[in-house]
């Protein structure tokens, strides 16, 4: 395992290895390391010959400055996760300066309306940010295959878009949630939580399996209410949505087709931290 700071170096590196026809799979983290990305890792390694891991707090794509001071930032730890793997990873872990230069701003991208739901409704400019890092570190890696978690499959949908737009040739790779013992979806985030708050946050998760099992007999609507019931009884959660959407285009569903696919969306707020989960409906 090596690590590298700069983007040139890293570059100059990895070129050396396209030359000899290296597969490359990468894996852009943003840290603070779990069992999620750990299986993430573990695949790009079975699948390419390197893997790459980048470990950066992206600044564009928070639109809260009190949540991009608190994320956790924790490399060594993170290090440490990755070599218990024993496998050929290279970590680029670069400063912002390295990524930005003296420039921190989002380009601006249209992903055909799918950065305007969910996500993007509620956080601003997010979606901006995502394509930003995401379509500068592609360009630095240049990798074979890429690997996201579905846990954020809206921000999966955004990068198969990006992909496609700017004709960048990777494979994306959405791998399945991995969650904790109680059913929460593993996250950075989780990390903020305090112990009982953690395992209150279990709630997340079965009132998603609740709505899945409602929406066999009962409409998008119903199930929707259903849920935003359940939480206003909760006096430590906060919803901020739920939402029955179209896999393919996010498209919130108004009346089911049994043709289409659909997800459930949700975030919440518990101890003032913001967590995400989805579940397939049907």
């Amino acid at each position: 395992m090596v690590v590298f700071t700069e983007k040139n170096v890293l570059s100059s590196h990895l070129s050396s290895l396209i030359k000899e026809n290296k597969t490359i799979g990468f894996v852009p983290t943003m840290g603070a390391l779990h069992q999620g990305h750990l299986s993430l890792i573990e695949l790009s390694t079975k699948e390419n010959d390197i893997t790459v891991v980048s470990i950066f707090v992206n600044p564009t794509q928070f639109n809260n400055k009190e949540d991009l001071d608190k994320y956790p930032r924790t490399l060594d730890s993170d290090t440490q996760k990755i070599q218990t793997l024993n496998k050929p990873v290279i970590i680029y872990a670069p400063s912002v300066k390295d990524i930005y230069e003296e420039n921190i701003a989002s380009e601006k991208f249209n992903f055909n309306g799918l950065e305007l739901k969910m996500e993007g409704k509620h956080r601003v400019g997010h979606f901006d940010g995502v394509g930003t890092i995401i379509k500068r570190l592609f360009e630095i890696v240049r990798p074979t295959k890429a690997y996201f978690g579905e846990k954020d499959f809206q921000q999966l949908q955004i990068v198969r878009t990006l992909v496609k737009k700017y004709k960048l040739p990777v494979q994306i790779i959405g791998c399945p949630i991995f969650r904790e013992n109680n059913g929460l979806a593993m996250s950075s985030r989780n990390e903020r939580l305090s112990s009982e708050s953690r395992e209150k946050a279990a709630l997340i998760f079965k009132t998603l399996q609740k709505a899945k099992n409602l929406f066999t007999t009962k409409s998008a609507q119903e199930v929707t209410k259903i849920v935003e019931e359940t939480f206003k009884k909760e006096n430590e959660f906060t919803l901020e949505y739920f939402e029955i959407a179209e896999e393919e285009t996010l498209t919130i569903c108004k009346r089911k087709n049994k043709k289409k696919k659909y997800r459930g969306f949700i975030a919440v707020f518990i101890d003032n931290i913001r967590l995400i989960d989805t579940i397939v409906m049907n």
